[in-house]
């Protein structure tokens, strides 16, 4: 399995856990439309997940997610700002070690 193949994967995963989640079609993650804020929330929440907890850059998030560099930067900017607030940093970091927790293939490492 390439690298590229091996992340994708791992970026599907993420995508599902913050579908389930937020209770939204994983789908609705990935459309290249704008969506209802529930959606862009939960998008967001996504891209600096798999930028912190994979270490991709800016680019790559947002490729995986069909946007540009500067949109996964500015969900990033977003969710930093948004740490602030407890219970939504509480949040983070429960899907952030459930985004860690999920398995990782031996070429990743």
């Amino acid at each position: 399995m390439s690298r590229d193949v091996a992340w994708a994967a791992q970026v599907a995963l993420t995508q599902e856990i913050i579908a389930q989640a937020f209770n939204i079609p994983v789908g609705e993650l990935r459309a290249a439309t704008r969506r209802k804020a529930r959606v862009a929330l939960a998008r967001q929440i996504a891209m600096y997940l798999v930028h912190v907890a994979f270490g991709l850059n800016l680019s790559e998030v947002g490729l995986h997610f069909g946007r540009d560099r500067t949109t996964a930067a500015h969900a990033c900017r977003q969710m930093e700002d948004r740490r602030d607030d407890q219970d939504f940093d509480m949040l983070l970091d429960r899907l952030e070690r459930a985004v860690r927790a999920m398995p990782v293939t031996e070429r990743m490492q």
